[in-house]
């Protein structure tokens, strides 16, 4: 019965005539089965979505989340990279203080190690994986906690030697004899007056005619006078072999055999002797032998 074939007969209401549908009745039941399964996904569909809304919220809180912890990370490496920068800093200060103290080598060639810690801050920023991430940065803290106790030691060292050598600290030329920009450092050079390279015995500071020189460290003065090309001059004995030449002053204001403390001025930039406009010669001479200021000077 269900197979068997039906004839439909419809009439309009209100009108003649009628329409005749002929079909067989497993043409029906499948219309009945496709508008309950249509009926049954739209129910499912309709569940599923209902369950996704949670799901979207929850991934959108997440990925807030994700992007908090990026940011927190992202500032933490910068303050670790200060930190970072800071006892480079420190180590480069105890490492010239050992210089002056004759307790080391130069400080070019300490502290190579903070250079891996100095990779973290360039390598890290690119990275996504939270947990790579946080991997790498508390090998970074392990390197920079090692650094930080190794250096702890070295201070302790080097105040002991500084308690013992107060003196010879006092005598040592560690500030900026007068202000201005270095407009010739230590070493070879082109010369200024065309002739050539030569080696360039100190540092040549330029400022305004007239700006104070200073005494860099306490000492005698040997020389207040006029020296050939470097003009009116200034040289004062530190003691420990140290001795520092201040030359193209425009007037000095020391005399021979005058003791004199860092800070105390003893001139003033000029152009006098051989020049080629407004500034201070200084050098330092070690036992005789011209050294880089820069040995000394604590920046």
């Amino acid at each position: 019965m269900l197979l068997g074939k039906y004839h439909i007969v419809i009439f309009k209401e209100g009108r003649s005539g009628s329409r005749n549908l002929r079909m067989r009745g497993w043409f029906g039941f499948a219309a009945c089965v496709l508008i309950l399964a249509l009926i049954a996904c739209n129910v499912w569909l309709a569940r599923a979505w209902l369950q996704s809304r949670p799901l979207a919220d929850d991934l959108a809180n997440a990925q807030r989340v994700l992007e908090e912890q990026r940011r927190q990370l992202a500032n933490l490496t910068g303050r670790i990279a200060a930190v970072s920068q800071d006892l480079q800093r420190v180590q480069r200060f105890d490492s010239k203080l050992r210089v002056m103290m004759n307790m080391e080598k130069d400080p070019a060639d300490v502290g190579g190690g903070m250079e891996r810690l100095s990779d973290f801050s360039r390598s890290y920023l690119p990275l996504h994986r939270q947990e790579l991430a946080a991997r790498k940065m508390q090998n970074f803290l392990a390197l920079l906690s090692e650094s930080v106790r190794l250096e702890e030691v070295r201070q302790q060292d080097l105040l002991r030697a500084l308690r013992e050598n107060r003196d010879a600290l006092a005598s040592m030329p560690s500030i900026w004899p007068v202000v201005g920009f270095v407009s010739s450092s230590f070493g070879g050079r082109s010369s200024p007056f065309g002739r050539g390279g030569q080696f360039h015995k100190g540092l040549d500071i330029s400022n305004r005619m007239g700006t104070p020189i200073m005494a860099p460290a306490q000492g005698t003065v040997i020389l207040a006078g006029r020296d050939g090309a470097y003009g009116n001059s200034v040289e004062i004995n530190h003691g420990g072999g140290i001795i520092t030449k201040y030359g193209h002053m425009q007037r000095f204001s020391v005399q021979n055999g005058q003791w004199v403390k860092r800070g105390e001025v003893i001139g003033y930039i000029g152009m006098s002797g051989r020049t080629t406009g407004p500034h201070l010669h200084y050098e330092v001479r070690l036992n005789g032998v011209p050294v880089n200021p820069m040995r000394y000077i604590l920046e």
